[in-house]
């Protein structure tokens, strides 16, 4: 194998796609099979580069230095031909402005006696991008204006050391015309004191991604309020006739939310699944890149877990253990689900105060302690090898919830006399263990999710994890142990055939995606189309994804309607996870669209374009 020319950590120069502009990057990673490398800049945008786009930062400087000499002898050459970046891409930004006055300055640097004429020749040429900036897309401009400057205000800061001071330099180029002479050197100033207050924060990472969820007041809203909700549910659930019209909830007594045993239950779950997790079984999967260069491994033997727990679960009843106690005391357990939630979002923001830059998440290092806490600062906390996040999010939560369900079918047997569970419950139980395991089997499939990829891990994802899923997924079957619906079988037949309509749709939507980001340039994938975009990556506009935007969202949608519907019609309340679900789905499938649209720009507005419809067809 020859040797790299770059290696992991270099920092070097590299051509921005479609453009002759060249950035300082750092390496991240080669990939012997494409032989692409893997870059970063320093606004966080990660590209993939072929080695002809590369230059080191001595080969930069030494271009750079004889291409200024030479422009210094022909003054009518100093136009650039270079585009922006940004304006390949029709983005309308601040970095489009100071990303052509970076490139004016590496290749065609006034000399130390350049007169004021050249300097105004410059601007002047520059100023048409100022006037195109109006006429672009709106939406992106919105989305841009909140980015730091990071990557343009530090264009060729290495190469372009032709003068004793490059960022002087920089701020001499107004984008601005000057409306006379005597506006030159207020403006002037103004540039150069802009330059120096947005170079210091260009240096370090972006801080934070710009607040979600209601920002500061929501965080604490939902901190507060989804353990109240959960409570109210748990407690209506179990009333005689669980009509919101019957709201509130009687409150129990206080001692009736605390029993040692529960916690000490919880407890051992957690820790069983924990010893399963760490069993060298199962395959060792690398997650995405990180901004550091790393990839993460991962045990992925989730698959395995579930098959071994069922196979306690069941011997544990043929040995006689009663998991009808899980239903008797449901609000007990709930309770030390919470305690164990809190207690590690509590460890999980006291140990990121001490994670270096790199280790953080973009969207939770505001600095505001309550939002910072609820949505988790570092992305990846991890003690030695065993990965938190990854555990909370596919273990004990998910085959957790497996498991309540399969005690609330007993419970449901015990109390209406039935000799085996209802068919409501059947279904309800197959459907919901389908979906987990499907999502165990394709365990390596979470890694390229948002929660993995760009949630820090806090109280939100922990309390989601341990909780939400658990307690509330599982609302179904515990409405069916004291409300039994009777389906007949053309029914029950129709419910079937709907789950099935939705698993596949889920399913093959996600493998289509799977299969495109693994390698685009399969042949199998040759008949796909496509939109290219400005990262190198390309938009998948064929199969599910030609359809609606989140193919995989509308099969979740169907699969939660066959979820829903063996409850009937006689109560609200076993249709939450319907309406929730939806609700999630539109604030997911809107911070999709930020994200999409500030990373790929003008081609994101194409997509939109061709593919209409965000979730479901001709409807939304």
């Amino acid at each position: 194998m020859p040797s790299l020319k770059y290696h992991i950590g270099d920092k070097v120069m590299g051509r921005w796609p479609g453009s002759s502009l060249y950035y300082e990057v750092k390496v991240l990673g080669f990939d012997a099979k494409s032989r692409l490398y893997t870059v970063i800049y320093k606004d966080g945008t990660e590209l993939e580069l072929k080695e002809q786009d590369i230059m080191s930062l001595t080969g930069f400087q030494v271009r750079t230095r004889s291409r200024s000499r030479s422009n210094s002898r022909s003054p009518g050459r100093r136009r650039s031909r270079s585009r922006s970046p940004a304006r390949t891409t029709r983005r309308s930004s601040s970095r489009t402005a100071a990303a052509a006055a970076s490139a004016a300055t590496a290749e065609s640097t006034p000399s130390s006696r350049g007169d004021a004429k050249l300097k105004q020749a410059a601007e002047v040429k520059l100023s048409p991008m100022q006037q195109d900036k109006a006429t672009e897309n709106n939406s992106n401009n919105k989305h841009q204006r909140k980015e730091e400057n990071n990557t343009a205000s530090k264009v060729n800061e290495s190469g372009a050391k032709v003068e004793a001071d490059p960022e002087k330099n920089q701020g001499r180029y107004n984008l601005r015309r000057r409306k006379d002479d005597g506006d030159a050197k207020a403006a002037e100033a103004k540039s150069e004191e802009e330059e120096e207050v947005s170079a210091a924060p260009a240096a370090a990472a972006p801080a934070s991604t710009p607040l979600d969820f209601g920002g500061k007041m929501g965080a604490l809203f939902w901190t507060l309020f989804l353990p109240a909700w959960v409570l109210f549910l748990v407690l209506q659930v179990n009333q005689k006739d669980p009509s919101l019209a019957n709201f509130p909830p009687a409150l129990p007594p206080l001692e009736a939310f605390w029993d040692p045993q529960a916690l000490g239950f919880v407890v051992l779950w957690i820790v069983f699944q924990a010893l399963l997790y760490v069993l060298p079984v199962g395959k060792l999967s690398e997650g995405v890149l990180l901004r550091s260069g790393k990839r993460l491994k991962y045990r992925t033997n989730g698959f395995f877990a579930i098959v071994l727990s069922a196979a306690v679960a069941a011997a544990a009843v043929y040995q006689g253990v009663d998991l009808t106690y899980i239903h008797s005391h449901f609000l007990q357990l709930t309770t030390a689900s919470f305690l164990i939630s809190t207690l590690l979002s509590v460890y999980l923001y006291v140990r990121s105060r001490s994670a270096g830059p790199d280790e953080r998440a973009l969207g939770g290092n505001s600095g505001n302690l309550i939002y910072d806490f609820f949505k988790g600062r570092e992305l990846n906390p991890r003690i030695k090898e065993f990965d938190l996040k990854f555990f909370c999010e596919m273990r004990p939560g998910l085959i957790g919830w497996c498991l309540i369900n399969l005690a609330l079918a007993l419970a449901e047997m015990k109390q209406q006399n039935l000799d085996m569970p209802s068919y409501s419950m059947i279904l309800v139980n197959v459907f919901q263990l389908l979906y987990v395991v499907d999502g165990l089997w394709n365990e390596e499939a979470i890694l390229t999710t948002m929660d993995l990829m760009h949630d820090g891990f806090g109280y939100m994802l922990a309390f989601g994890d341990l909780v939400w899923v658990p307690f509330t997924y599982t609302l179904q079957a515990n409405y069916l142990v004291s409300h039994p619906n009777p389906l007949s079988l053309p029914v029950l037949a129709a419910i079937v055939v709907l789950k099935l309509v939705g698993f596949y749709i889920f399913r093959k939507s996600n493998s289509e995606k799977n299969a495109f980001r693994r390698n685009p340039s399969d042949p199998k994938l040759s008949h796909l189309k496509r939109i290219p975009t400005a990262t190198g990556k390309s938009l998948l506009v064929s199969g599910w994804w030609g359809v609606v935007r989140h193919p995989n969202y509308l099969g979740d949608l169907i699969m939660a309607l066959a979820w829903s519907l063996p409850c009937g019609f006689s109560h609200l309340l076993p249709w939450y996870y319907m309406i929730y679900f939806i609700i999630l789905l539109v604030h997911r499938d809107s911070r999709d669209m930020n994200e999409c649209r500030r990373k790929y720009g003008s081609a994101w507005d194409e997509y939109c374009r061709t593919v209409r419809y965000r979730i479901i067809p001709r409807v939304y």
